[in-house]
């Protein structure tokens, strides 16, 4: 797997993080592997046609890079809003 540039605040929560994306994506009908979590960016580029490698792609809009990377990001965030609704319902 290639290196990542961003790191989470909490280094240990990275498995957590990937394990979540690959829930969350897999509910929105994506085919996900948890060994390679960040391989659903390719799925969703290619679903929207932007032409996403592996390895550089520097040639890349940010209007296309958002376009990928803005409905993985979404969706976890609309789950954690979800899970946090629920718990707050609890109380």
């Amino acid at each position: 797997m290639p290196k990542r540039k961003r790191k989470p605040l909490i280094a240990e929560s990275r498995s957590a993080l990937d394990r979540f994306k690959t829930e969350v994506m897999a509910k929105e009908g994506y085919r996900t592997d948890t060994d390679q979590p960040d391989d659903i960016k390719y799925e969703v580029a290619s679903e929207r046609g932007i032409p996403l490698q592996k390895g550089y792609n520097g040639k890349l809009t940010a209007e296309q890079a958002g376009k990928i990377g803005g409905p993985i990001g979404g969706n976890m965030v609309k789950e954690l809003v979800r899970m946090a609704q629920e718990q707050l319902k609890k109380q």
